[in-house]
């Protein structure tokens, strides 16, 4: 759920310690459990969001609240966004990769498998980030501590699906599409970290052209596959509002903070606190089942995917 180009922006702009950072009025845990809730819930919004509007216009409803959030902190900083047909066109792919697609995917997996399952399949994106950046970072080294995480990860997964039962009564399409768009953020993270890293422009600029790009995407996508409802149920719109406002357009604001304030790898350990949200949220609001293999295997994904994280000491 996270934004690989205010990551990359964030980096680029912790080199400049000349200028203060501004006056923070929440401790950084406050904002850190924030953000973790809201992304934690975002998937229990999908669900709701899904019950009376097609997957697609979930999706572009939750681009166009966010894109929208961006755009009013854009004005307030008179933030401009980025110049460049070079820039843009690398934004247009990272919008597809780390927005449009997984957005999409989520939304129509969550058709047929619950909203504990989607978020838990979420938290594989760090063991497929970690098997992608082997083969295309040759600055990730891989060590033994960090394909054992890789592995414990994957055999958390096939616990979580049930693989000893013949991964009965499950929805193998619904599971794919979210383990599919778990795959796409680090596909899209890398694509970012290899096109987008030295642009100069700010965290702000690049978020909010990103959004406003899958927005467009989204625009013009619906449309072809969906009908313009009949009605517009209100629960469910209020769920896409919410999961655009701030599951997408609060949320990328909270990361960048946390970034500049204590580093990516303390900002990225909410993925670790997301699925454990996002099935305590399903089961006690929706009322979805749980069995003992899905915290259990939930559990092993998120030691799997710590291992993943381990770097190898320097050198001195």
């Amino acid at each position: 759920m996270t934004s690989a180009a205010t990551t990359a922006a964030a980096r680029n702009q912790a080199r400049d310690t000349t200028t203060p950072l501004p006056r923070r009025t929440l401790d950084w845990r406050l904002r850190f459990g924030a953000l973790s809730l809201i992304w934690g819930f975002s998937f229990l919004l999908i669900k709701v969001g899904t019950h009376g509007y097609a997957p697609f216009q979930v999706t572009f409803g939750r681009l166009l609240f966010g894109t929208a959030v961006l755009a009013a902190a854009m004005a307030v900083k008179r933030e401009r966004l980025p110049r460049g047909a070079r820039t843009w066109a690398h934004l247009t792919v990272a919008a597809f990769l780390l927005n449009a697609l997984p957005f999409s995917l989520f939304a129509y997996a969550e058709l047929t498998i619950p909203s504990t399952l989607a978020g838990i399949c979420n938290a594989t994106s760090p063991l497929w980030g970690m098997a992608l950046s082997l083969v295309a970072l040759s600055e990730d080294r891989p060590t033994r501590v960090r394909v054992a995480g890789l592995g414990l990860g994957f055999l958390g997964v096939l616990t979580v699906l049930g693989a000893w039962q013949g991964f009965s009564g499950l929805d193998a399409s619904g599971t794919a599409m979210a383990l599919l768009a778990s795959l796409s953020y680090p596909i899209g993270w890398i694509y970012v970290r290899r096109t987008l890293a030295g642009t100069g422009a700010s965290h702000l600029s690049l978020t909010g052209a990103q959004l406003l790009l899958a927005t467009l995407q989204l625009a013009a996508i619906t449309p072809l596959f969906t009908s313009v409802p009949a009605h517009f149920p209100l629960l469910p719109l209020l769920a896409i509002a919410a999961l655009g406002a701030l599951g997408t357009g609060l949320a990328v604001l909270l990361q960048y903070g946390l970034v500049a304030e204590v580093g990516p790898t303390t900002a990225q350990m909410v993925t670790y606190f997301i699925p454990v949200i996002a099935t305590a949220a399903g089961v006690a609001i929706l009322g979805e089942s749980l069995t003992w293999s899905t915290p259990v295997g939930a559990v092993i994904v998120l030691a799997g995917a710590g291992l993943t994280q381990v770097r190898p000491r320097e050198n001195r």
